[in-house]
């Protein structure tokens, strides 16, 4: 598997964030730097970057589909419970049956599945 350019939001735990260091990704995480940071802000930086946005907050649909900002992925976080141990399985699963698909899509990821829509105005 490459490795994948990935900036976490603020709302994205700890735990996620060191399973995909351990497993050689580039991880950026917003903890670290800016906790601040606007959901713009950080739409923008992950857009600079060239980095799949995880995140927990579904503000970021309404940028991508309603004001139609650009994103090279945005990766949402439903999961109900919200355990993160079973968000990092989920995570799992993405990156090794779907890899090929988190550039250019908003991907939502459920307990039961994984929904990829392709956004416009790509990057």
């Amino acid at each position: 598997m490459d490795v994948v350019r990935f900036i976490a939001d603020v709302n994205v735990e700890k735990v996620i964030i060191d399973y995909l260091l351990e497993n050689g990704h580039d991880v950026k995480w917003i903890p670290d730097y800016d906790c601040e940071i606007s959901d713009e802000e950080l739409l923008k930086l992950a857009n600079a970057e060239k980095r799949i946005l995880i995140t927990n907050d579904k503000d970021f649909g309404e940028l991508i589909f309603l004001q139609k900002r650009v994103a090279a992925g945005i990766i949402l976080l439903r999961v109900k419970g919200q355990k993160a141990q079973d968000k990092v399985i989920l995570i799992k699963k993405l990156l090794q049956n779907y890899s090929d698909k988190l550039l250019n899509h908003y991907i939502v990821i459920t307990k039961k599945k994984i929904r990829f829509i392709l956004m416009e105005g790509i990057l």
